[in-house]
């Protein structure tokens, strides 16, 4: 990036079969922009429109000076003149072609002689020269996915996009693919659209969050932002926290006060008054037995049950249900010293600060 001007910018308004999808986004060169939000918000219909496959009602997508869509001006130029490289949410790839086949097959334009040469030094790129001749059917999901991105990437695409990158690999193929896929999105100069379901997996590889819910951008910023200073209840829940709907008041000590609904209360650092979402991160919050007396500096304190127990590693998530369902993140040494499990009674604490108030 020279001059800081956005490269890649898109404007789009187009019906869909529930809601408008509308939206402006810009990207940086070398920035990658993450699409976070619930499935059939509209998230995989941005890739398509600025890939070219689809045609919205309205709308520009331009590439710094190159426009490749204004439907005002009747400009539409198909996708294999679009400068860019898509991963496809499955890969795509060719089943009775060889992975350099693959690869050499998004090099179309190239002069043939040299379509192997170049499948083969993006597949080196990418660590998987070897497999030059083995056929999709033959890797595994990390493979595949290199191989997807050694292609859409082997053109020396103006911008990438990336549907759901990471969805179609299991949990631990998932866990090293997503370091790759971190660091080849660092050394790509091209600006990066990347729509996933996944706070956390956005909040690693890309440097700008937008959040959507039908057909809108709600909130952007950096994953951290969002976290810190959500906009809502929606982006607090999308961002990982626990949230508990009430009424917000202003205590006599000066602090709020949320009546939940159902019952019980919580307090805050926040300032707020009258609906609003109480968010706190499951990592917040601190599980007791049941009936311990209180003690520390943790204003909050819920009596609840545990609905679920979820081991992940030397962690666990704890599904809880007071007056509202809601969950705790604590250590498996901690689900084995209070006995967690569905049925029991426990109490779930956390400090006045943790709590963020939103808007519902």
């Amino acid at each position: 990036m020279t001059d800081g001007a956005p490269v890649l910018r898109l404007q789009l308004a187009t019906a869909l079969r529930e809601f408008e999808l509308e939206l402006e986004l810009e990207v940086e060169r070398g920035s990658c922009l993450a699409l976070v939000g619930p499935s059939g918000a509209g998230k995989s219909t941005v890739l398509r429109a600025i890939a070219g496959l689809h045609r919205p009602d309205q709308g520009r997508v331009a590439l710094a000076g190159d426009v490749w869509l204004e439907t005002a001006a009747g400009t539409d130029l198909p996708p294999e003149r679009r400068s860019c490289g898509y991963l496809f949410q499955d890969y795509a790839l060719f089943p009775q072609m060889t992975v350099w086949r693959n690869v050499a097959f998004g090099l179309a334009g190239a002069p043939r002689a040299q379509r192997r040469r170049r499948a083969e030094a993006a597949l080196e790129a990418f660590g998987v020269a070897g497999l030059a001749d083995a056929t999709p059917r033959a890797l595994s999901g990390g493979e595949r996915q290199r191989v997807a991105l050694a292609r859409a990437l082997a053109r020396e695409p103006g911008a990438l996009l990336l549907d759901e990158p990471l969805a179609a690999l299991d949990a631990r193929t998932g866990a090293a693919a997503a370091r790759e896929l971190a660091a080849t999105l660092k050394r790509t100069a091209a600006p990066t659209v990347l729509v996933t379901h996944d706070f956390a997996e956005a909040a690693l590889l890309a440097d700008q969050v937008a959040v959507i819910d039908r057909g809108r951008i709600v909130q952007r910023g950096a994953a951290g932002e969002l976290s810190a200073r959500p906009a809502s209840a929606f982006v607090a829940d999308f961002a990982g926290a626990a949230v508990l709907f009430g009424v917000a008041s202003t205590s006599s000590g000066g602090s709020t006060v949320v009546e939940l609904e159902g019952g019980g209360r919580v307090a805050s650092s926040d300032r707020a008054a009258g609906p609003v979402g109480a968010a706190v991160y499951p990592w917040e919050i601190t599980l007791e037995p049941a009936g311990a007396g209180p003690h520390g500096s943790a204003l909050n304190r819920l009596e609840a049950r545990v609905t679920s127990v979820t081991e992940i590693g030397n962690r666990a998530r704890i599904g809880l249900l007071a007056s509202q369902p809601f969950a705790a993140e604590v250590t498996s040494e901690s689900v084995t010293r209070l006995g967690l499990s569905p049925g029991a009674r426990v109490t779930a604490t956390w400090k006045a600060t943790a709590t963020r108030l939103v808007e519902r």
